[in-house]
């Protein structure tokens, strides 16, 4: 696993971030975006630095943090599952597909495996409703999931 950086590096960095990022139209969302991209998540050291450039409160931002699906508190495995749990993929059994994942993985969603070879997380909607169920895998998106293709995708993470 890839080492965290120290405090004091995780605030310059994430200051040169918002420095860059805080004259636009509502920036708080694009400078997470930036600190996520940055470290691979968004740190709790840095929140108070956008809290205090911006002007809001750090209860804010980590309102923010927290809501949105997409941004990490802790660091993502080397691969990123991304199950979809919306309507279409759930009525055509996502449901038994997150199950057999959890179960072949060890993992629950928003879980990183022991071996930091990947994180399952769920998402609510890919696009792919004509090819449910779907998953994404590091942005790629796989369509008609089965349990040969499910054998295949925990074959890729773990090698």
């Amino acid at each position: 696993m890839t080492m965290q950086p120290a405090s004091t590096e995780i605030t310059s960095r994430t200051a040169a971030i918002v420095q860059e990022l805080k004259g636009l139209e509502g920036p708080l969302l694009p400078i997470l975006h930036g600190i996520q991209e940055e470290f691979g998540h968004v740190p709790q050291d840095a929140l108070l630095v956008i809290a205090e450039a911006l002007n809001i409160s750090r209860a804010e931002v980590h309102g923010v943090v927290t809501f949105y699906h997409d941004y990490r508190s802790r660091p993502a495995g080397r691969h990123v599952l991304k199950v979809c749990q919306a309507e279409s993929c759930q009525s055509m059994g996502s449901d038994a597909i997150a199950a057999k994942l959890k179960q072949l993985l060890g993992i629950g969603f928003h879980e990183t495996t022991r071996d930091g070879s990947v994180t399952l997380e769920p998402v609510y909607c890919l696009g792919l409703c004509a090819c449910s169920p779907a998953a994404m895998l590091d942005g790629e998106v796989i369509g008609r999931l089965d349990g040969e293709k499910l054998d295949e995708i925990v074959a890729e993470v773990r090698s």
